[in-house]
């Protein structure tokens, strides 16, 4: 029977399932398919805290929602076309997020009476017959009985061979959105060359699955995504922890400086340490430490050695590394300290996402101890936001804490990477010699910006006293003055603040410089917040956005741009944590718009809260 073809616009598809069935392999290979085509596309892996979730139940559901489209893309979708549900448990846990006629693909298998009583379905009751679903369009496969079919012929166990139900699934909307299987062939044969009967058998089923679709006469529809208009470049599928790590290693090598990682693993940053792991070609060391307090001080360690010291980590671990923070800060020697919040407080949601921990980098340390706060705001942008860190830490001689979250950490985008001729220089300064008119070093001389000398150990007459004690001016000797430790404080606040002198003015992100709402973000609200107010702006409505890199210091301009707008929104996956800087600096009587739920902001209920401001 021949198959039509049906262009669509955009897709929005969530995959579910328990954490064993591959529900994360099967959406990122259809990312990086996508990907492939030039189609622009956003990402929101949502996964459980255990290793080993309780199989069939609602919080060991795993997702994976993915948004492609032919248009610009700013998040992943506030609602899903499709849905892909392996068991009872994942249907149930995600149909209030799929649209009205949307598609339901489910695996019969995973709705008997044991997967529907674990999903606390009443007896007797099964979503798939009892009307429930009515208003969607169900397909109904058994792929447990057809990925075991398929491999019939293979000597593998009855679980081995479930555990290739996901490239059943895979190659079934490769076959329904009318792609190739070429790159997913190709990821296979890498991840399991020396695997050959694993190798074989999820071939066969993924080619199984693209050939149910195109031999079952049900299916008459294929569907298409055009490629994207987006600027010309050479772009890859990039996560936020890979774009980090990568970040990291273009602003060591542009510097001249031995990235040095130390760290502990910590859920949603633990990628950072294991992708940069991956790259000792670029002379890069990475260290595991045996908690939070070593992985912090070995990186400071490093920095004294004239490294340039890192560690990574979330909110647990920042509150275990404040003291050695201000340790470094008093140091006044570079450092970067990469927090990747989750949902808190104490071990709180560990995989879900929360802008948690914004307060904490502003005030979480004992004494007055400022340090420039830089925050991301998509999985790509963590690239250039982690390098503007960097350089301002090692050309300021500052400690700088740099927030990304589990959502930024773990989506995907297309990324338009640059060449390296086209990064702004890090220019870095030793201090090697005394000068002729220096009889003897002082390690608190400061130039117009208020920045001491990077000596480090090995370079006659520069020695000279470290340590958390007070220092004097100039000498850097210990010293209990009160009149003195009243200066060494504001000397350090100032500089920090003469940091402003040397980042860009803030710029509005879209819509017009005047007007009547302004809808200020940071961090991974920046996706919902810029679909919301370009939608609401096509509508004809005074409204603008302004989207924050720079959250400590603030750009010098951010108090005028504030000031043009009749009311201030900060939509804040928090309690209110930005709102109560912005208020207490700019005297400004902003209202918070608070999501605590461990998910993203969604485009429709901030248009919905933007409207009741106007």
């Amino acid at each position: 029977m021949e198959k039509k073809e049906e262009v669509l616009q955009e897709v929005v598809i969530k995959f579910a399932g328990d954490s064993g069935d591959g529900m994360q392999l099967t959406g990122t290979q259809f990312t990086n398919n996508t990907a492939l085509l030039g189609i622009d596309l956003a990402t929101f892996p949502d996964f459980p805290a255990e290793i080993r979730a309780p199989l069939g139940t609602l919080p060991g559901v795993s997702g994976f929602q993915l948004r492609f489209s032919s248009d610009r893309v700013y998040t992943p979708g506030d609602m899903s076309d499709v849905l892909v549900a392996m068991n009872a448990a994942a249907l149930k846990t995600n149909l209030k997020t799929l649209k009205k006629n949307g598609k339901i693909i489910v695996n019969i298998e995973g709705f008997d009476a044991k997967n529907l009583r674990l999903a606390n379905y009443t007896d007797g009751i099964n979503p798939l017959e009892n009307g429930t679903l009515e208003g969607y369009e169900v397909i109904k496969i058994d792929i447990t009985k057809l990925t075991r079919e398929a491999l019939k012929d293979f000597t593998l166990g009855t679980k081995e061979k479930d555990r290739a139900k996901n490239m059943f699934v895979l190659g079934f909307l490769y076959w329904m959105y009318n792609r190739k299987l070429d790159n997913s062939i190709n990821f296979l044969k890498e991840k399991f060359s020396k695997k050959p009967d694993i190798l074989e058998s999820n071939l066969k089923v993924l080619q199984a699955g693209y050939n149910y679709g195109d031999t079952t006469e049900t299916f008459t529809t294929r569907y298409s995504v055009k490629k994207s208009k987006m600027p010309p470049g050479n772009y890859r599928s990039i996560m936020g922890n890979q774009a980090l790590a990568y970040g990291l290693i273009a602003a060591a090598q542009k510097s001249g400086l031995q990235l040095f990682l130390g760290s502990y693993p910590i859920t949603p940053a633990s990628d950072i340490l294991h992708e940069l792991s991956r790259h000792k070609n670029f002379g890069i060391k990475t260290f595991q430490a045996e908690d939070e307090i070593a992985a912090i001080s070995s990186a400071i360690g490093a920095s004294y050695g004239g490294s340039l010291g890192v560690t990574t980590t979330s909110g647990p671990g920042m509150a275990l590394k404040a003291e050695a923070m201000g340790l470094a800060m008093m140091l006044e020697i570079p450092l970067l300290i990469c927090d990747v919040q989750r949902g808190g407080p104490s071990t709180g949601l560990p995989t879900k996402t929360e802008q948690s921990d914004l307060l904490q980098a502003y005030y979480g340390r004992n004494g007055e101890s400022p340090m420039p706060v830089i925050a991301a705001s998509t999985p790509s942008d963590c690239f250039s936001a982690v390098y503007e860190a960097v350089r301002i830490a090692v050309q300021h001689m500052t400690p700088v804490i740099f927030l990304s979250d589990g959502y930024i950490a773990n989506g995907a985008e297309p990324w338009k990477y640059p060449e390296s001729k086209d990064l702004p220089p890090i220019e870095v300064k030793f201090k090697k010699r005394l000068e002729e008119d220096e009889a003897f070093f002082q390690p608190y001389v400061r130039d117009e910006n208020l920045v001491r000398p990077w000596a480090i150990p090995g370079y006659a007459g520069l020695e000279h006293r470290v340590g958390g004690l007070e220092k004097q001016d100039i000498t850097g000797n210990v010293s209990y003055d009160p009149d003195n430790h009243q200066l060494m404080v504001k000397i350090r606040q100032e500089k920090i603040d003469k940091i402003a002198n040397d980042i860009p003015e803030q710029k509005i992100d879209n819509g017009p410089e005047k007007g009547k709402v302004l809808v200020l973000g940071w961090g991974s609200t920046y996706g919902a917040i810029k679909s919301a107010v370009a939608d609401l702006l096509k509508e004809g409505h005074a409204v603008s956005h302004i989207h924050l890199r720079y959250v400590r210091p603030f750009p010098k301009n951010l108090g005028s741009l504030i000031k043009n707008f009749e009311k201030v929104l900060i939509p804040e996956l928090n309690n209110g944590q930005l709102i109560k800087i912005i208020r207490d600096l700019y005297l400004v009587d902003a209202k918070g718009y608070n999501k605590i739920k461990g998910i993203p902001l969604t485009k429709q209920e901030l248009i919905e809260e933007i409207k009741t401001m106007l």
